[in-house]
């Protein structure tokens, strides 16, 4: 008898545990607020404030979709591109999102998500000290897919929540995004017959954020083609793609830790920043 008593234990404890809503990530400097329940899934958002920050600012705001083809990944993918732009005046934060290995989900509820997460900061924006005007959304790989449906993609709204408060951010950064969803892109497999209404390059107009793209020449998965194919359609509506090619480097080619293309990449998006006017040109002579 005494053989089974660690296994019976073992199924003692573990009804206690299954479906208990995951906690939040712990992520140094940040505070963790939740933006989405869905079930028994809690979706937060990790902030990162500037220095002094205050309720009463009017500051811009970035939200970033980590990568990992729908399947999983971690919000702390893009954890060094929110401190730097933290350090710039700009409130930035990582989402978490449904993903199949987790959830069990499909493309559709990442996409959900993530204009559930835009959503969300746009309606607390006077909690949140930001600019309801100047919200960025960003990401890479299939989070740079999240991304750019949020800004480009019509329906897929959480049911349930107030659509009068848009989830379409006012500006995208993307980072070698999967935005070609159809037969001859990436993801057509997971999405198939619905790909018209999910894929981002089928889905530009006119009221498409400003964007930028950074794409490595030897991707794998996202073709320079398919990155000129969508800098052309958004200029052919009047709308700014600012594309930057990187010769022969590989997908994730810009993540933290590979530090020549990151400080590059993170150079040109601050630029990128400036431009639109959500954050101060630097000074000369100063530096991160």
């Amino acid at each position: 008898m005494r053989a089974f008593l660690p296994l019976i234990l073992l199924f003692a404890i573990v009804p206690m545990t299954i479906g208990a809503p995951a906690p939040p990530l712990k992520i140094a400097g940040t505070t963790s607020v939740v933006y989405k329940t869905v079930g028994e899934t809690t979706l937060f958002l990790y902030v990162f404030n500037p220095k002094e920050h205050q309720q009463s600012d009017e500051r811009p705001a970035v939200v970033f979709f980590f990568g990992g083809g729908w399947n999983g990944g971690t919000p702390t993918q893009f954890e060094h591109h929110c401190r730097h732009l933290a350090s710039r005046g700009m409130v930035a934060m990582v989402a978490d999102y449904r993903v199949k290995n987790r959830q069990g989900t499909t493309p559709k509820e990442c996409v959900m998500d993530g204009k559930s997460a835009i959503r969300w900061v746009r309606s607390n924006a006077t909690n949140l000290g930001i600019d309801p005007n100047r919200i960025a959304a960003g990401g890479g790989s299939a989070g740079g897919h999240v991304a750019a449906a949020t800004g480009t993609v019509v329906g897929l709204e959480q049911p349930g929540e107030d659509i009068r408060i848009s989830s379409q951010p006012n500006a995208l950064l993307l980072f070698n995004p999967v935005y070609d969803n159809s037969p001859s892109g990436y993801g057509y497999s997971r999405v198939k017959d619905v790909y018209p209404q999910i894929s981002p390059m089928h889905n530009i107009k006119k009221g498409t954020p400003p964007t930028i793209v950074f794409l490595g020449t030897k991707d794998s998965l996202i073709p320079v083609a398919t990155a000129r194919e969508y800098k052309q359609r958004m200029e052919t509506v009047g709308r700014r793609c600012d594309l930057h090619l990187y010769e022969g480097q590989p997908h994730g080619f810009f993540n933290y830790g590979k530090q020549k293309y990151y400080l590059d990449t993170v150079d040109k998006m601050d630029t990128f920043l400036v431009s639109l006017n959500y954050l101060k040109a630097k000074e000369l002579g100063t530096c991160d």
